[in-house]
């Protein structure tokens, strides 16, 4: 608690909501072992969407701590997930980024990847859990400060466009 009878930013609804989201999400890329494309696509459409929602509910805490907070994801694990989702999408993994910021200047279409857009979420989301799972306060509102400033500079839109990606992919899948 702070200032008495005010509870932290960090207890509140909202990012408790956002935190089981966050959860749920590294929790499945975490276990991709033996899984089915449609399955993959199905639930990462469902999840990101999730993620997405719960992020935009999410307000900056009023209490900005110049706390440096500590990256957890190294460049192992996030090759490592990148390349278990590349594998298991195949072919299917690279799509055209219309939202890239060199595509003004570009006289051919620019291609990003599925995988390497959601290795990029992961990374922000699950060093924000790590943070969180810290309790200590300070440290958890800073994470939380971090993650959605980050979300609105880049992994934002890396999560849209990964599901504008997997959309096209899920209704165009032969079964």
């Amino acid at each position: 608690m702070q200032n008495g009878n005010v509870p932290n930013i960090v207890y509140s609804q909202q990012v408790i909501d956002f935190t089981t989201v966050v959860a749920e999400c590294c929790r499945f890329l975490e276990n991709l072992t033996e899984i089915k494309k449609s399955v993959f696509i199905d639930k990462m459409l469902k999840l990101l969407s999730l993620l997405y929602l719960k992020t935009i509910m999410l307000n900056l805490p009023e209490n900005q701590n110049e706390i440096t907070i500590e990256r957890f994801v190294g460049q192992d694990d996030y090759d490592s997930l990148k390349n278990n989702i590349a594998q298991l999408l195949g072919d299917d993994d690279s799509f055209l980024d219309t939202f890239n910021p060199d595509m003004p200047f570009s006289d051919t279409p620019i291609a990003a990847t599925i995988s390497e857009n959601i290795a990029d979420i992961y990374q922000e989301i699950r060093d924000y859990a790590q943070n969180y799972r810290s309790e200590n306060e300070q440290i958890m509102e800073e994470a939380i400060t971090c993650c959605i400033e980050n979300f609105g500079e880049h992994w934002g839109q890396k999560l849209l466009n990964s599901i504008r990606a997997l959309h096209a992919l899920k209704f165009n899948i032969s079964t």
